[in-house]
C-alpha cells in the first residue's frame, strides 16, 4: 500500500514503542465476547485521516499545526452544537464550515484552491496498514460489519473505493440518516436498526475517547482503537477494551 505520511514500517516501530498493549477493562468481557455477532466502526479506527493534516501543514508551513488543531476541534464541537440545537447539517458541510473558521481564527489566507483541496484531502482517505487482514480475520470469524460514522455516505464510500474494501460491510451508516450526530443514542441506534440485533451483541469500535464513551453509554459493549495512545476521557464510564490497532480489537473479539 502507499501511506502518505510515515511508512509502514515506521508506523509499526512506533506503536511498539508507545507501550501500548490491548487492554480489557470490563469484568464483562468475557461473557459478552460469546454473545457478539457484529462490529460497528467509526470511520477512523479503518480510515487513516493523516494525509489531511498532513496537506495542511504542506499549505501553510508556518501556521499548519494551529490550523489543524482549531480545524479539528471546532469540526466536531460543530457537530455536537448542531444536534443540541437541532440545525443539523450533514458533515462534509460541518467539515467545511470548521475550515473555514479556523483560517480565520489562525489568521491564514483560505484561498478558494486551497481550500478546495483540504476538502477534497477528505475523499481520498484510505486504510490504516493493518485494517484490511483485520477485517478479513472479523469477516472470517462469522461476524457482520458496518460504518457507523458521523461522516456522509459518500465520504464513507469514497474511503471504501479507495481501500478496496468494497464488499466487506454490510452496511454504511452515516448520521444523515437521522439528522444527529454521535453522541446522541439516535445516531447509534443505527446499528440496533441495521442489523436488528440487541445492543449487547454488536461491539463499538470507536476512533476517539468520546465517542468510546457515548457508545458504552448507549449499550454496546466497546473497544476503544486508541491509536494516539489518549487517556481515557472523564465521564464516567468504563470501556470494555483498548487497543492501539485493529490487530488488537480481533485479537480481543476472538479471543
Amino acid at each position: 500500500m502507499q501511506d502518505s505520511g510515515i511508512g509502514r514500517r515506521e508506523f509499526i516501530r512506533r506503536m511498539a514503542a508507545s507501550g501500548l498493549a490491548l487492554k480489557t477493562l470490563s469484568n464483562e468481557a468475557a461473557g459478552f465476547r460469546r454473545a457478539i455477532r457484529a462490529v460497528a466502526f467509526d470511520a477512523f479506527p479503518i480510515l487513516d485521516p493523516r494525509p489531511v493534516f498532513a496537506l495542511v501543514e504542506e499549505l501553510y508551513p508556518e501556521r499548519g499545526v494551529d490550523l489543524s488543531n482549531v480545524w479539528r476541534a471546532r469540526q466536531f464541537e460543530y457537530t455536537w452544537l448542531r444536534t443540541m440545537s437541532r440545525r443539523y447539517t450533514d458533515f462534509w458541510q460541518v467539515t467545511d464550515d470548521a475550515l473555514v473558521f479556523a483560517a480565520k481564527a489562525v489568521k491564514v489566507e483560505l484561498t478558494p484552491e486551497k481550500r478546495a483541496r483540504l476538502m477534497d484531502a477528505y475523499l481520498k482517505l484510505r486504510y490504516w496498514p493493518e485494517a484490511p487482514a483485520a477485517l478479513r480475520s472479523l469477516r472470517k470469524a462469522g461476524l457482520r460489519l458496518a460504518f457507523l460514522s458521523n461522516m456522509t455516505a459518500r465520504m464513507l464510500e469514497a474511503g471504501i473505493r479507495n481501500s478496496q474494501l468494497e464488499g466487506v460491510f454490510d452496511y454504511v451508516l452515516s448520521a444523515d440518516r437521522v439528522k444527529a450526530y454521535k453522541p446522541d443514542p439516535r445516531a447509534y441506534r443505527m446499528g440496533l436498526d441495521a442489523f436488528g440485533l440487541k445492543p449487547g451483541q454488536i461491539l463499538f469500535a470507536a476512533f476517539a475517547g468520546w465517542d468510546a464513551a457515548g457508545a458504552k453509554s448507549f449499550g454496546y459493549p466497546t473497544f476503544w482503537v486508541n491509536r494516539q495512545n489518549q487517556p481515557s476521557e472523564e465521564l464516567g464510564v468504563t470501556l470494555d477494551a483498548i487497543g492501539g490497532n485493529l490487530n488488537d480489537l480481533v485479537a480481543f473479539v476472538t479471543a
